[in-house]
């Protein structure tokens, strides 16, 4: 799909169809209001009709807004896609509203995803063409173009990072992760340091280690940074990548294993965030740090009963290695405060818990930390990037269920209750004190992947969280 801005008259560009965007039929004119009402065309449903005979696709809205907005055009480009047509052309003004570029692009790009990678019959892809009328517009044509230039770098990362989670575990593995993170290196001037295994037992990252350690693929350590001249701040984002997980000798059973090659869903995140702070020319310097890592069974997996001694030389009593997302997070957590000074924010993700799809839907991404303040910004992100957030609070009863008998900690409780935030609390056992208050964890289990597609994420993937950061970053300056 090509989108483009054109400063002609709508009448004066030539494409196939005209797409009209509806929130009140009274603003159309009469012979097309009748046409509707006709078809039983719904107001309230993002409904779509397609006049043939005048070529004018017309789809409906409650607003002209934010998620009604892109939901709207995610409507549209499915239903398009499917008419033997090449291009498009609507104005930027509809129902006498100038439209947000933003919005228009993200509900197109989004909508219009398919994984098609390993379908045997390959459809001959269309290059639909898509021109915006800009005449109109209040806004200066540079500046224009910048919010569609940005919003294009966006979705195209939150797409990269839908097709790395919904790529299979015997096609991407820790080193596939690695030379993703060199590429994205390479296009943006980032810096980039890959650790394998032999770095992690040197230094003390025993809990990642033995996670990965019954795979044939070497676990992976990764670092990206982006450093601006003069950045106004430090941000540390640390990734679960469990390029696949299936529960290690506390095998996952039944069809719970289905799908686990979401579980790199974290690291891909912060893959699809440093791969677009460029493009958005930030002015903080972030760290991106990834624990790529498959958890398998074998001889030399690690097992329930084993003490590990993560990397800050706290001992973790091992109780399922199926929660092994906790032990590579906790490494990572400690590499990235003692390898990064100066921190002002740092967070992680995480495919952690089922128990989050329990606590708040499959939409919703699970938000734990001290700092209410901090919540407060990650929420005023979630309500400009459209991605749902759900505040999971802490409390001073929960620690006592991670003590060990053995060791300092175990790595799973023995009760079902609270069990993403009890995973929270785990890590809260690996932030330094002076970096408590600057720390969120995200898990993300419900919102990273669907199997039921909702609002403009098709099955698959969604490219949780690349949005949310983006739009935390940008608000740090408003």
């Amino acid at each position: 799909m090509n989108i483009k801005l054109s400063k002609k008259e709508l009448s004066n560009i030539d494409c196939d169809i005209e797409l009209v965007v509806v929130k009140d039929l009274k603003k159309l004119e009469k012979k097309e209001q009748k046409l509707l009402k006709k078809v039983s065309f719904d107001l309230k449903s993002f409904d779509t009709f397609f006049d043939a005979n005048k070529n004018k696709f017309y789809v409906s809205t409650l607003k002209l807004k934010k998620e009604d907005l892109k939901l709207c055009f995610s409507s549209a480009i499915r239903s398009i896609k499917k008419l033997n047509i090449k291009s498009v052309k609507f104005d930027l003004i509809q129902d006498e509203k100038e439209l947000k570029i933003d919005e228009i692009v993200e509900g197109l790009i989004l909508g219009a995803y398919e994984f098609t990678k390993y379908k045997s019959a390959k459809k001959k892809e269309k290059k639909l063409e898509i021109t915006i009328s800009t005449t109109n517009s209040k806004k200066d044509k540079d500046e224009l173009q910048k919010q569609l230039d940005e919003s294009l770098a966006v979705t195209a990362s939150v797409n990269m990072v839908r097709n790395i989670i919904n790529t299979p575990p015997e096609d991407y593995f820790p080193d596939t992760m690695a030379n993703d993170a060199k590429n994205i290196a390479s296009e943006n001037g980032l810096q980039c340091i890959i650790q394998g295994e032999e770095y992690l037992l040197k230094n003390g990252m025993n809990a990642m280690y033995n996670v990965g350690r019954a795979s044939r693929h070497e676990s992976k350590l990764i670092h990206l940074s982006y450093k601006p001249k003069e950045p106004k701040g430090k941000i540390v984002l640390v990734g679960k990548g469990l390029t696949y997980d299936s529960g290690g000798l506390s095998l996952k059973v039944g069809g719970s294993m289905v799908s686990m090659k979401c579980d790199k869903g974290g690291g891909s995140a912060v893959l699809g965030i440093m791969n677009t702070l460029k493009a958005l020319n930030f002015d903080y310097e972030v760290h991106g740090i990834i624990g790529a890592v498959e958890n398998m069974i074998g001889g030399d997996a690690y097992k329930p009963d084993d003490v590990l001694v993560a990397k800050n030389g706290k001992t973790i009593e091992v109780r399922n290695t199926d929660a092994e997302g906790r032990l590579v997070l906790a490494d990572c957590l400690c590499y990235a405060q003692d390898e990064i000074k100066d921190i002002d924010y740092i967070f992680d993700y995480a495919t952690l818990t089922g128990a989050v799809v329990v606590a708040l839907g499959n939409q919703m991404i699970g938000t734990m930390g001290h700092n209410d303040k901090l919540k407060d910004k990650m929420q005023k992100a979630a309500n400009t990037s459209g991605e749902l957030i759900g505040v999971l609070p802490f409390n001073r009863y929960l620690p006592k269920e991670l003590k060990s008998s053995i060791a300092d900690l175990v790595n799973s409780t023995n009760t079902r209750a609270a069990g993403s935030i009890t995973a929270g609390l785990f890590l809260d056992n690996f932030i330094k004190k002076e970096n408590k208050k600057k720390w969120l964890h995200l898990d993300i289990a419900g919102a990273a992947y669907t199997e039921s597609p909702w609002g403009y994420n098709s099955f698959g993937a969604t490219g949780a969280g690349v949005r949310l950061t983006l739009d935390f970053i940008r608000n740090l300056d408003k």
